[in-house]
């Protein structure tokens, strides 16, 4: 639906230079820039400039602070901008510029290998140089284990029947840099047949772990497609039913709406999103975050168009949950968190007034969108489950 050391050596001088670099601010930028903090809540205050780093703290919106000075990190899609620039406050702390205002003349840190001192070296032999190695770019990514069923293994291959390498209890942290197909497992946030590869070389089942997305292992075969859902139609809105009036309490959408929007959407949930994930409405998610009501990321290939007609094939990462419920849920927080959509929530009791508005808004470019919508709330008679009537 919608919403990326250095050695040098030489007959006179060499540099002393420490275990790695650590950004340090130079000296003209040591009094630092007060910047403004552009969040709704709270921004984090992160150890590193990463969003995978421990959060060591939290700013409140419009608070100053002062910026160091700045470094590249990771990309991140914020309220002010996008962008990979991280600013190093006082305090030793980063948190991205994506989200304040006010720091456009931050200078960069300095590194400890710029700040080396030259020592005195003997006029000896020239010694042998060694051809220099690009590093290797990681795509490692840390998940979390949640488990209801007790320890979890970890073991020496994709399968259930491969040898057990050590267990994991629930909370553990666990390092993944890819994913293979292995053996079906039926955990406690999902039923899949994928299996994570960790740093050591060893295998967990992703039916156990919450992470952000990881990529397919170079040479390894994708997993068979889902098999397709049998629900009759009547057996789909009995089952959605529930999730769809609950995302009313909670969030003011209409049930008549969300339920009309998930047939539509997700084919009577026969598509592979929502078949193998839970995902009825297409939601993504952003720079590896999935919200509270989903429970990871899952990478799908799909056929993106610009607005002139031409097409290309790229990858999309979309939210997975545990239960029906919880999409249909998150889809009412998905509508009442985004402001371009706040004007729907005048309607929050005429269910096509309010559709008209988030269609208006710009949910979807499809010219019948609304007219598809409204004919299945009436076909199916969904209106019955707007529960202020």
């Amino acid at each position: 639906m919608r919403q990326y050391a250095r050695r040098v050596t030489g007959p006179l001088l060499v540099f002393a230079v420490g275990a790695g670099l650590v950004a340090a601010p130079t000296a003209a930028s040591a009094a630092g820039v007060s910047v403004t903090v552009e969040v709704r809540s709270t921004l984090k205050v992160r150890a590193t400039p990463s969003l995978a780093a421990d959060v060591v703290g939290s700013l409140r919106g419009g608070q100053k602070v002062t910026a160091v000075c700045s470094v590249t990190g990771q990309s991140v899609r914020g309220s002010v901008r996008t962008t990979t620039q991280w600013d190093r406050l006082s305090t030793g702390g980063y948190v991205t510029h994506a989200y304040v205002s006010g720091g456009s003349t931050i200078e960069r840190c300095e590194t400890s290998a710029s700040r080396a001192t030259a020592v005195k070296a003997k006029p000896k032999t020239k010694p042998k140089t060694k051809p220099k190695t690009k590093p290797v770019a990681t795509t490692n990514k840390v998940g979390t284990v949640r488990s209801g069923d007790g320890k979890v293994n970890v073991r020496t291959g994709p399968f259930t029947t491969s040898p057990v390498k050590r267990v994991l209890a629930t909370g553990a942290k666990v390092t993944g840099v890819c994913y293979v197909a292995g053996s079906l497992v039926k955990g406690t946030v999902r039923s899949t047949t994928q299996w994570n590869r960790l740093a050591d070389g060893a295998y967990i089942s992703h039916a156990y772990v919450v992470t952000p997305a990881l990529k397919l292992c170079p040479g390894a075969k994708p997993a068979p497609a889902a098999p397709a859902v049998t629900l009759t139609p009547e057996q789909f809105i009995q089952a959605a039913v529930p999730g769809a009036q609950r995302g009313w309490r909670e969030y003011g959408v209409p049930a008549s709406v969300t339920l009309a929007q998930a047939i539509l959407e997700s084919g009577w949930g026969r598509s592979g999103l929502a078949s193998v994930d839970r995902n009825y409405f297409g939601i993504k998610c952003q720079s590896g975050k999935f919200g509270t009501l989903a429970n990871g990321c899952h990478d799908y290939r799909t056929q993106e168009c610009t607005k002139a007609g031409s097409c290309f094939s790229t990858v999309a990462t979309f939210r997975t949950y545990a239960t029906m419920a919880h999409s249909f849920r998150d889809h009412g927080s998905f509508l009442r968190v985004n402001p371009r959509y706040a004007g729907a929530f005048n309607y929050t009791k005429k269910a096509n007034s309010f559709i008209w508005k988030v269609w208006k808004a710009g949910y979807a470019t499809d010219p019948n969108y609304y007219t598809k919508v409204t004919t299945l709330m009436a076909q199916q008679n969904l209106y019955q489950y707007d529960t202020w009537k």
